[in-house]
């Protein structure tokens, strides 16, 4: 079927609502939505599977603008298919509590998959987002029901291009043989800072060649409908490989200011605006216009995709019938729902059991759970030994041609690539049917910070086994000892960041991670042994903090986390026998969840009318929301043998105690002294 001048309007239609909206905004991108349009219209009208009145159908194809500073584009292709974004959610573009806010946010916009705009994380949440398709089709389609087929399409340019964090997602999603996944290059030559040419020119060609990507070339990508069509038929085509389509285009298309960078980041003006209505055939005196004629052929292509859930739904009811447990367990994970009674295979310990590092703690859980909780998928960033994150008999998850796995296997090889890892698992998360977990040290959570952030306002289900956690690796040294960084993931909003003290507290981290649908978690763990600890139960510790050794009319309240609290209980023994002080120990595995607790409880835990003392090999930073006084690590580490550094910075029951004797001797004479917990202005939000 060949173009006519409808989708030349409706082609139109989009570059002027762009230029309406973030002229009415003041604020925004109208460069990449005029010249992408062409290709959004033919992506959407032609191939894309949805259903606007059903966001969430599981076999939807799913849209990913990784270049997402355009989203004026997708709104407006949200508004005219017949999402719920409505002309005036348009105009309310760039505004407190609209739903088109300045960059796409999953949570917000019916029909947006993903949260973008700091570059190369959307297309490396589309390798996530094609990943997890091709898993959960290996895993519930069956003969004569290919439940799970769908595309993944993304758009993205030249700054995502040269983020590394898309290098690393498509050099894996090469290795894997993705050819769900087609990524079409807004190849325009321009970024903020102008052409180019000033910074960008290797041969991205070639580099997405040497990935194993399929690359194809359209030429006229402001004209060319019929090339683009092909394109991504050819795309379509190639099952071993995904595809990257370079799209020659003209940013701003149709400006007075086409092709410059001046088109790029700030709204036309009121002039440029008028020819361009007036070149396009729309009334220079009106905004905001969507011809009659352009929602009935946009409504032509969302009926036919509803019409494809409709057989869809029939397909899975035959499904339901033939293979009951399987479409009950995929109903069960779309709900985001866990397995009934799987938190009963979480292991729990006594004091009277050896000692042992978080990270095997962690390893047993999974071993304990994997089958319980078919959903977990996840690997490492090359540590796998270190991080110990592989189950006993697990698969990979590898293209079945290269005899090293399946697309079943629930076991990821992400290689040395943290950041692309945490981006990937927020596209697992995001397709719905996935828990998706990755390994590496704590230190290196921090490559993958932008990542994590994201997970963060996505409000997905990601969790980070960040092992080797402290000073206590030992020999590796300051290189590899985190200090800031679980200071830097504690601030940040909508994170939960654990550090286990014993095995008990590492159930109770797993168990809290798994039931919060809509937060990421980071499981900080130790290299060394940690013994089990008296008083340490499951109950107490998903409260986030507890009191682990309660004292009558103590003197002080020692407040630690992870292999600190050990320490801490030993030194109560050298506090009462040489100091004469009565100390009472809390552990505080995880900030967040604590926060969350009522008042009552948390002044339960931290009470008025004793001092208190932090304990933490890391920074102290956020620990003052806690405690009267802090002992902690503001500086790097050093190289050695762990006890050995632990001793030189005096995490030792003699250093806790000289600390803590300082404490209540400065405190011994302010009267009324008041828990942090009952600061004024103290907010936990």
């Amino acid at each position: 079927m060949g173009y006519t001048d409808v989708d030349r309007l409706a082609i139109n239609t989009i570059r002027v609502l762009a230029a309406d909206a973030t002229a009415h905004a003041n604020s925004g991108h109208p460069g990449a939505p005029m010249g992408m349009a062409p290709v959004a219209h033919v992506l959407f009208n032609r191939f894309m599977k949805f259903n606007p009145k059903n966001p969430d159908w599981l076999n939807r194809d799913r849209f990913v603008l990784s270049n997402g500073h355009g989203c004026m584009l997708q709104y407006a292709l949200l508004h005219i298919y017949g999402y719920a974004v409505s002309l005036d959610d348009l105009k309310a573009f760039r505004t407190v509590d609209s739903i088109t806010p300045g960059h796409p946010e999953a949570h917000d916009t019916p029909g947006v998959e993903v949260t973008t705009g700091p570059l190369g994380q959307g297309i490396s949440n589309a390798v996530g987002l094609a990943m997890a398709q091709a898993h959960t089709a290996a895993v519930f389609n069956k003969p004569g029901f290919d439940l799970v087929d769908n595309y993944t399409y993304s758009f993205l340019g030249d700054g995502c291009l040269m983020e590394g964090v898309s290098s690393e997602a498509c050099s894996l999603a090469g290795h894997l043989q993705l050819g769900n996944l087609i990524a079409i290059w807004d190849d325009n030559k321009i970024t903020i800072d102008g052409d180019t040419n000033q910074a960008f020119t290797e041969d991205v060609v070639k580099r997405y060649e040497s990935y194993g990507w399929q690359v194809l070339t359209v030429g006229d990508g402001d004209h060319d409908l019929e090339g683009i069509e092909a394109a991504i038929k050819k795309a379509q085509e190639v099952k071993d490989k995904p595809t990257l389509i370079q799209l020659k285009t003209i940013i701003g298309f149709g400006s007075k200011q086409q092709g410059t960078h001046g088109v790029h980041g700030s709204p036309l003006k009121a002039d440029d605006i008028k020819q361009l209505k007036e070149k396009f055939g729309f009334n220079p005196e009106q905004s905001f216009v969507v011809p009659q004629e352009v929602y009935d052929l946009c409504n032509k292509a969302a009926a036919s995709g509803a019409a494809h859930e409709e057989e869809w739904n029939k397909l899975f009811a035959k499904y339901a019938e033939q293979y009951k447990t399987e479409h009950s367990d995929l109903v069960r994970r779309l709900k985001g729902e866990l397995p009934e009674g799987w938190e009963k295979h979480l292991p729990t310990y006594t004091p009277a059991e050896s000692a042992v590092a978080s990270r095997k703690l962690s390893e047993v859980v999974l071993n304990k759970i994997f089958e319980a909780v078919p959903e977990l998928v996840g690997g490492s960033a090359d540590l796998t030994g270190s991080n110990l994150t592989r189950w006993k008999g697990a698969i990979d998850f590898q293209p079945p041609a290269t005899g090293l796995g399946t697309y079943a296997g629930r076991y990821i090889r992400f290689g040395v690539r943290e950041h692309a890892m945490g981006a990937i698992m927020n596209g697992m998360a995001a397709y719905g049917t996935i828990i998706p977990y990755g390994g590496t040290f704590l230190n290196f959570v921090s490559y993958a910070a932008g990542a994590v952030r994201l997970s963060a306002l996505s409000r997905v289900r990601v969790m980070w086994i960040a092992t080797h956690d402290s000073i206590g690796l030992g020999e590796d040294g300051p290189t590899h000892q985190p200090i800031e960084t679980l200071a830097h993931f504690r601030a940040l909003p909508n994170c939960m960041v654990w550090r286990p003290a014993d095995g008990n507290e590492t159930s109770a981290a797993y168990y809290v991670s798994l039931v919060s649908k809509h937060t990421p978690s980071i499981l900080a763990l130790s290299r060394q042994n940690l013994p089990q600890l008296e008083g340490s139960v499951i109950d107490k510790a998903i409260k986030g903090g507890y009191v682990l050794h309660e004292q009558e009319k103590a003197d002080i309240t020692l407040v630690s986390t992870g292999s600190e609290v050990c320490i801490a209980i030993d030194a109560v023994k050298e506090l009462a026998e040489k100091h004469n002080i009565k100390a009472r120990v809390v552990s505080m595995p995880c900030f967040e969840v604590f926060d969350i607790q009522s008042k009552e409880y948390r002044l339960s835990v931290l009470p008025d009318g004793i001092p208190s003392l932090s304990i933490e090999v890391m920074s102290t930073m956020g620990w003052e929301r806690y405690t009267h006084e802090q002992f902690g690590l503001n500086r790097f580490g050093a190289s050695g043998a762990y006890k050995d550094v632990y001793k030189k910075f005096e995490f030792t029951p003699e250093g806790i105690a000289k600390r803590a004797v300082a404490t209540v001797d400065f405190w011994k004479d302010v009267p009324n002294i008041r828990s942090p917990i009952n600061r004024a202005f103290q907010q936990i939000i």
